[in-house]
């Protein structure tokens, strides 16, 4: 049985700083969140080998606490970047992190994939470590809505499990007519689809 200073350990918010994108940024998290203790291995794998102009409208599409999107708004700082993420926790988490880390250009919205987001709105970059247990009907309708939302040029990131790969590779060829695998770690791949 836990003690009541236990407990309260267990409530209060989860600190730390990370080395992302050749900044430091500082997150608090907390539990029920992905990885709250530490930035995983597939987001990591994902922000080394993203490219990005300093002027590029990015969104983080599952955005968690926030490191991808908080990585791409301090890498674009003349762009505006977007997180969104259908627990509401999460976007409450971002979008403290925005503030701690004084990125002005970031916003952490609630959506179920792109279902908040103005129609009109179009980005140059848009980033995601895909949960392993998306669906498939979700994962189309995510990247159908990506393609439709990139402008032309526009670059889609996605990290998956190993196990993923293939899929991802089909479904990309599919609705982007291409697909360039930039890395493959030891559980990890990281994609890219470009919108022409």
């Amino acid at each position: 049985m836990l003690t009541p200073e236990q407990l309260a350990g267990l409530r209060r918010d989860i600190q730390f700083s990370a080395q992302l994108g050749g900044r430091t940024l500082e997150f608090r998290s907390t539990w029920g969140l992905f990885s709250p203790r530490e930035i995983d291995e597939g987001t990591r794998l994902l922000l080394d080998h993203l490219h990005i102009e300093p002027g590029d409208d990015c969104l983080d599409l599952g955005c968690g606490y926030g490191p991808i999107g908080l990585t791409l708004a301090a890498l674009a700082p003349q762009g505006r970047t977007l997180l969104v993420d259908k627990d509401f926790v999460a976007v409450d988490y971002a979008n403290r992190n925005a503030r701690l880390n004084r990125l002005d250009n970031a916003e952490a919205r609630l959506s179920n994939g792109f279902d908040q987001i103005e129609p009109e709105r179009r980005f140059d970059l848009i980033a995601s470590n895909v949960p392993a247990k998306v669906g498939k009907e979700l994962l189309a309708l995510l990247l159908h809505d990506a393609h439709a939302r990139l402008r032309p040029g526009g670059r889609l990131y996605l990290v998956t499990i190993n196990g993923l790969r293939q899929y991802m590779k089909r479904n990309l060829n599919e609705v982007f007519g291409n697909y360039d695998k930039l890395k493959q770690g030891a559980h990890y791949t990281v994609a890219l689809a470009r919108r022409s």
